[in-house]
């Protein structure tokens, strides 16, 4: 039934519109008016206003504030170019661009790139790829996937298959998706900053501080590991994970050695070592790449969120050039082409936006490495007070990401409503109300996010 012309927005959505993990007909918070920097507009049932800061970053990917003047401006210059051609026997400087962009800031074994549509996609991309690099290799009976329980890959068919199969939202389709295999949860850890945690960093500097981390469980866990991958390498195609930080599955860090672990698994068995960047990249973690905690890199990168500053969808995978030069062989039976396609690949307009992106996160003066540690900072401090709070059982703070866990599943809409009216938008989940701000957030936008979700927990919550 189609709402009364006179209905308000959120009524009018309600009689059509689905939005993520909710029921058909379910009423939204809030209806966004307009966006601007790291601000909502936002309008409430009775027609009230509010102005709270997006301390979600729009699920993670607004790293650089709404309407961003240099995102614009390459959007509106592609599209006066032209919006979109197809990918298919030809080629556009915005994706010739990017792809250099994109190798230039990644490992350097990382030469290849493939640009989809969305960061569940390019997972998808990156796991058929890696079945077609085992089949081209002679070894067809590698097709299941390694990984750890806790785990978020994404909500399109294969990616379901390697998310954690009891808490990765996904267990009603498991007459849909392939059986995986999957090790414990990687034991936790904690980063501990040392020195001034809010001086900016060079580009290419690690983060000064150290890892607490428990070695008995680290030394237990990899047993298992090791012990487990042996007994299952010839049906392993490749390993997949979110490297120290998960986060859908759970908002979890955990120990970077178990990504050393995987790694050396990887290379004594032949398996394709795939790292889903997609929320951990462009420094969120406080690293450029999370998995350059351990040192280590991937086979196959998979890229998105922040890729293009949340202007548009977007993601990529990169591979390095032994798999792309394999699966690009025809060879026993394979194609000699890594088979997928998606309509609007290599989309001008998200190549344009996402280079634009790129820039203003690798500036020198004023990028992710300037920004993340100051917004880290700022969530450490502020969100200590939290700990304190009887509900709550654990903040953890890393990078520009902070949580809040309490003891009890969260009840959503109060402790977002109270937030809302301390000047903070925030979507918490299971027993978590976390934080992932844009990194262009003041220090005052980050006191005024800790204290909106600090009293949101207190208010709801005592």
């Amino acid at each position: 039934m189609t709402a009364p012309a006179e209905a308000g927005l959120l009524d009018r959505d309600a009689a059509h519109l689905w939005h993520p993990y909710g029921a058909a007909g379910a009423r939204q918070l809030y209806a966004v008016r307009g966006a601007r920097g790291v601000h909502l507009d936002l309008e409430g049932p009775g027609g009230e206003r509010h102005r709270a800061i997006d301390a979600m970053a729009s699920w993670w990917s607004v790293v650089h504030g709404h309407g961003h003047p240099a995102l614009v401006e390459a959007l509106t210059r592609q599209a006066a170019a032209f919006p979109h051609v197809m990918f298919g026997g030809l080629t556009h400087a915005p994706a010739v661009d990017l792809a250099e962009r994109l190798v230039a800031h990644t490992p350097a074994a990382l030469e290849h790139v493939f640009l989809a549509d969305s960061g569940s996609v390019s997972v998808e991309v990156a796991l058929k790829l890696a079945l077609q690099y085992q089949a081209t290799r002679g070894r067809p009976s590698r097709r299941r996937f390694l990984t750890v329980r806790g785990g978020y890959h994404g909500d399109t068919a294969a990616p379901m298959g390697v998310c954690d199969p009891v808490d990765g939202m996904h267990a009603a389709f498991t007459s849909l998706v392939a059986r995986h295999l999957f090790l414990p949860r990687p034991p936790a850890a904690r980063w501990v900053p040392e020195g001034v945690a809010a001086a900016p960093m060079a580009p290419d500097a690690a983060p000064a501080g150290h890892w607490e981390a428990n070695d008995a469980a680290l030394a237990a866990w990899e047993d298992e590991a090791r012990a487990f991958t042996a007994a299952h390498a010839d049906e392993i195609a490749g390993v997949i994970l979110e490297p120290v930080l998960q986060g859908a599955g759970g908002m979890r860090v955990y120990d970077p050695r178990c990504l050393t672990v995987l790694r050396e698994l990887c290379d004594e068995h032949g398996l394709l070592l795939i790292a889903d960047e997609i929320a951990t990249g462009f420094g969120r973690t406080g690293r450029w790449l999370a998995c350059e905690g351990a040192g280590v890199a991937p086979d196959v990168l998979c890229l998105g969120k922040a890729l293009t500053g949340g202007t548009m969808t977007g993601a990529a995978m990169l591979c390095t050039a032994e798999v792309a030069e394999t699966v690009s062989r025809r060879e026993r039976g394979m194609p000699g082409a890594l088979l997928h396609g998606p309509t609007f690949m290599g989309n001008p307009l998200m190549c344009a936006v996402a280079s634009a992106s790129l820039d203003l996160l690798t500036d020198p003066r004023d990028g992710w490495a300037a920004q993340v540690p100051r917004v880290e900072a700022g969530l450490r401090a502020g969100l200590a007070a939290a700990a304190d709070l009887p509900a709550v059982t654990d903040v953890r703070v890393l990078g520009a990401v902070g949580v809040v866990e309490l003891d009890r599943t969260v009840d959503v809409e109060p402790v977002t409503r109270a937030a809302v009216a301390r000047g903070a938008w925030v979507r918490p989940f299971r027993r978590l109300v976390y934080v992932m701000p844009p990194y262009v957030s003041t220090d005052d936008d980050v006191a005024t996010i800790c204290a909106a979700v600090t009293g949101a927990v207190e208010e709801v919550c005592a």
